[in-house]
């Protein structure tokens, strides 16, 4: 595969008494089932366009091989709060690579785990670009660090959480950033 030009974020929810079907169905609701998905490192390709989940996926076909990055867990225990989520930082200058994270974890609020997982990508991209912060400050004060700076334009994250089915069937939640030519 060349450098990929576009990416989308997508993201679901799946329950099933068995564990990859549970998985599947998670795919499936984040319109990902009918690919062959190959996992790639967190590098956001520089000069990367991001589109929508809608026009990315008019540019697939069924059983394509497609590369994503992506963020997964699951639970068999009732009313256990899942969550997988992916963080995305994107440098200001175009010809620079920013930077994707996964994050999964138990007991978090999507709104949590979306921001540790935001916070992750975006530290990882400062440090390389020589942005000085203290990394045990909380996120809004990194944040505004990075936005004085003028080297990170942007940050954002796709997070699917999820309550353990309470019959105790599978729930796996899965975020995606899948990668185009």
């Amino acid at each position: 595969m060349k450098q990929p030009t576009k990416l989308f974020l997508t993201k679901g929810v799946g329950k099933h008494k068995e564990k990859l079907a549970s998985f599947e169905d998670a795919l499936r609701n984040a319109g990902l089932a009918e690919y062959n998905l190959v996992r790639v490192s967190s590098i956001y390709p520089p000069g990367c366009k991001i589109v929508s989940r809608s026009e990315g996926k008019g540019l697939l076909l069924p059983a394509q091989i497609i590369y994503c990055i992506m963020a997964e867990n699951a639970t068999c225990e009732p009313h256990r709060l899942v969550a997988a989520s992916l963080g995305l930082a994107i440098p200001r200058r175009k010809e620079h690579y920013g930077y994707l994270s996964e994050h999964h974890s138990f007991g978090e609020s999507e709104k949590k785990a979306g921001e540790y997982a935001e916070d992750l990508a975006a530290s990882m991209l400062a440090t390389i670009l020589g942005v000085e912060f203290d990394p045990d400050s909380s996120y809004d004060e990194k944040k505004e660090i990075w936005k004085i700076s003028g080297e990170i334009v942007r940050t954002t994250n796709i997070t699917q959480s999820a309550l353990g089915d309470k019959r105790g069937l599978w729930t796996t939640v899965v975020a995606a950033a899948v990668f185009l030519e």
